[in-house]
């Protein structure tokens, strides 16, 4: 390319030779000395002047398409998917469609002003009489009636806001996330199982209002690219910045682009083309950063903190009860059988004492030191997949093990802990693009399904990944693609390597702002959560689910949950990897009917 660009210098410098047919040979020579001199000043520079042009200018390298009209979906990733499905591909398309289905909102010429949006101070709700009896018992299922007002105190007569709900005891450090049902009229029902005794309070947080929820709908689908990315291209002492997308806009045809789709997945990734640079001189990938303006100023006042976002309704009576011993007399015990009845909500676990207490499956063990915690992982081999939230379950089990220093920055990895003496080994990778990110060298980014490709497996092997944080603000198409090809390469790993143990990681509840709404949403997490769970269901994984861990949790959200969270998280995983044989599977089943059930 340099060389090049030097004898198209020199080439240019002979016709000024030629065409200066009445000026000496000697000042020619004099010209091309010039020529070459400017160039050469132009190519040392050229990094300083880029980079102040970067810094100073605004985003416009992909051009924005004009909003279409207000909640009318209009898809830019429909590339991904260029074959027609087959019919077990369209059947599985039916059920995640199915699964993140969210009540539309009434027909209506424009958007409701704010006055008649759900507010959830005007709104209440009441704990129902428990059925049959005057109190309520240990295995119980308390149900609360919520009911949505707006800002000038009518009731809302249609559904669709997004509503959370837990139960809890700070005395008794216990809690559990309950079930919102919507009745699709302005009412909502939370369930929750009575799963102790003593107080038990009710909390119900309206996260979104429903019209709120239509505005992020809108975004994902119209404004896929409001957060952007970038890489750096360089060749010799020349370079460029240009911006990274995984969707392409209608008009992208317009302007060359470089295609770093992967060869293995499909996964797509497109960058602009560098003006002066070919597209295999790429050496990393950054976030970008986000696309401004996204809401109309009608819309922002959707999302106003301590006015309409993630705000607690009120109790119109009593906000808790007092929870009786179980109460079961010697026929029912004996008639009794290990299952729970199908008309009760059942959660993935509750906290009680500060720990984390599955419903059913392994029973959880306390893993407090290193020595039990290496203990558990002798032999074994650990391989962590993801993005930052599961970084935070190397960095915990990395002291324990030794960190074995890859000179790699601990933010972005690769990183390993090794430990020689008891035949340990954990690595943690970041999962390839879309990722925000500190530059990270494209040869350090790896799809996670090719990595799994190259895994043996077996009994001594663990995989643990959590992959959703970087793709909140995606169409749901760009999540889907990269999970079924994830789901694809576990399916063959387990053929290759029987015994592996697969451990998935779900989303959870975050910090959440005016701005942040606009792209890491709790609704845009809850989406992906269920395609996530609806998609390995059956696959014979796994899933540690901290979208209830967080939820049922008393510390307030974050995106990386804190120490406690982290703690119950690992003992949940590490009771996995090395079960306490001394309980049986039914016996703890049988424990917990006797307390729960």
């Amino acid at each position: 390319m340099l060389k090049a660009e030097y004898e198209a210098v020199v080439n240019h410098g002979r016709l000024k030779g030629i065409i200066m047919c009445g000026y000496p040979a000697k000042y020619a020579l004099i010209f091309l000395l010039l020529a070459l001199s400017v160039f050469l000043f132009l190519l040392c520079n050229i990094p300083t002047l880029e980079n102040l042009g970067w810094q100073t200018s605004s985003h416009t390298a992909f051009p924005q398409m004009r909003s279409a009209p207000p909640y009318q979906a209009n898809t830019f990733c429909s590339h991904m998917d260029l074959e027609p499905p087959t019919p077990d591909e369209a059947l599985e398309d039916h059920y995640l469609l199915k699964a993140i289905a969210w009540p539309k909102l009434p027909a209506r010429p424009a958007p409701a002003p704010l006055y008649q949006t759900s507010d959830p101070v005007h709104s209440l709700f009441t704990i129902l009489p428990s059925k049959g009896q005057k109190e309520w018992h240990v295995g119980d299922q308390l149900e609360a009636l919520v009911q949505m007002h707006n800002f000038q105190g009518s009731p809302k007569r249609y559904g669709g806001d997004f509503l959370v709900a837990r139960l809890h005891s700070p005395m008794l450090g216990a809690g559990v996330a309950g079930k919102v049902v919507d009745h699709l009229n302005g009412s909502y029902s939370a369930l929750f199982p009575l799963l102790w005794g003593g107080s038990a309070q009710v909390q119900i947080t309206m996260v979104h209002s429903s019209e709120a929820v239509a505005v992020l709908q809108r975004l994902r689908e119209e404004r896929p690219n409001r957060v952007f990315f970038k890489s750096l291209f360089r060749s010799g002492k020349l370079s460029e910045t240009t911006t990274c997308i995984p969707c392409l806009p209608p008009d992208s045809a317009q302007q060359p682009l470089c295609n770093y789709t992967n060869l293995h997945t499909g996964e797509p990734w497109y960058c602009l083309k560098p003006k002066l640079l070919s597209c295999d001189t790429r050496i990393n990938h950054a976030m970008g950063g986000y696309e401004k303006p996204l809401y109309t100023n009608q819309e922002a006042l959707l999302f106003q903190s301590r006015l309409n976002l993630k705000v607690v309704i009120p109790a119109s009576g009593p906000d808790r009860i007092n929870v009786l011993p179980q109460k079961i007399d010697e026929t029912e015990l004996e008639n009794s059988t290990i299952k729970a009845e199908p008309d009760k909500y059942t959660p993935s676990g509750y906290y009680y004492q500060g720990t984390w207490r599955p419903l059913c499956g392994t029973s959880v063990r306390q893993f407090n030191d290193a020595s039990t915690i290496t203990q558990c992982l002798t032999g074994k081999v650990i391989h962590m997949y993801g993005d930052s939230t599961m970084r935070q379950w190397f960095e915990y089990l990395s002291a324990f093990i030794p960190d074995f220093n890859l000179h790699r920055s601990k933010k972005v990895g690769p990183l390993m802990a090794v430990d020689f003496k008891n035949n340990i080994l954990m690595n943690y990778r970041c999962h390839g693009p879309p990722i925000r990110i500190l530059p990270v060298s494209t040869s350090e980014l790896r799809y996670v399904a090719n990595e799994l490709d190259g895994l043996a497996g077996g009994p001594d092997t663990v995989v643990v990944f959590s992959i959703w944080a970087h793709f909140t603000s995606f169409p749901i198409e760009v999540y889907t693609h990269r999970m079924w090809h994830i789901c694809q390469a576990l399916v063959r790993l387990l053929d290759r390597g029987p015994g592996t143990l697969v451990i998935i990681r779900s989303a959870n509840f975050v910090a959440m702002d005016q701005t942040t709404s606009k792209h890491s949403s709790d609704w845009f997490s809850l989406q992906i959560d269920k395609v996530l769970r609806t998609m390995f269901k059956g696959l014979g994984v796994v899933f540690v689910d901290a979208w209830e861990m967080t939820l049922a949790h008393h510390s307030p959200h974050n995106i990386h949950p804190p120490p406690p969270i982290i703690k119950n998280m690992v003992d949940l995983i590490l009771s996995h990897v090395c079960p306490d044989k001394k309980k049986s599977w039914a016996e703890s089943l049988s424990r917990s009917h006797l307390a729960f059930f």
